[in-house]
């Protein structure tokens, strides 16, 4: 029989495929392990709504979990809470910034939305090029100093 730190170990080796710098554990979504009545259920939260990578997310959980000797894991959706950037561990911000993406400030409401730091220099002289990144939760932004362009995970 696994233990509970041994199946969320497991868990926690999820990558997001939208950001796959990224483990479930790191970006936040990960809400909850459990093991009732000897079957595996964890609950994950979306970081939006309609989040096309939501499936493919339960899909990766139930096999590594399978792989780890738990056929029959149950993945659940909780909306409520919602999903903010403020979840997103510093291990997460760290790996975010070494794959050259800048994240989210740690705290909401932002002030200066114009403050976000390039992933490259260091420089926060950066300018916003674009509003839609990659995915949703992203935006297009470009270094003022080194001229390089950049992600930034949008907060919310």
């Amino acid at each position: 029989m696994s233990t509970l730190a041994s199946v969320r170990a497991a868990v926690g080796t999820v990558v997001d495929p939208e950001l796959p710098t990224l483990t479930i554990e790191d970006l936040g979504i990960l809400r909850d392990v459990a093991i009732v009545d000897g079957r595996v259920e964890v609950t994950i939260t979306p970081t939006y709504l309609a989040c096309p990578a939501l499936a493919t997310i339960a899909d990766d959980i139930r096999a590594a979990l399978a792989a780890s000797g738990h056929p029959d894991a149950l993945v659940r959706t909780r909306l409520s809470p919602p999903w903010t950037t403020g979840w997103i561990t510093s291990a997460g911000h760290a790996k975010l910034a070494a794959a050259g993406i800048a994240p989210p400030p740690r705290s909401l409401p932002i002030l200066n939305e114009d403050a976000v730091t390039c992933p490259q220099c260091g420089s926060t002289r950066t300018s916003e090029l674009s509003r839609f990144g990659a995915t949703a939760c992203q935006a297009l932004w470009r270094c003022d100093e080194c001229r390089e362009p950049f992600t930034h995970v949008k907060p919310h």
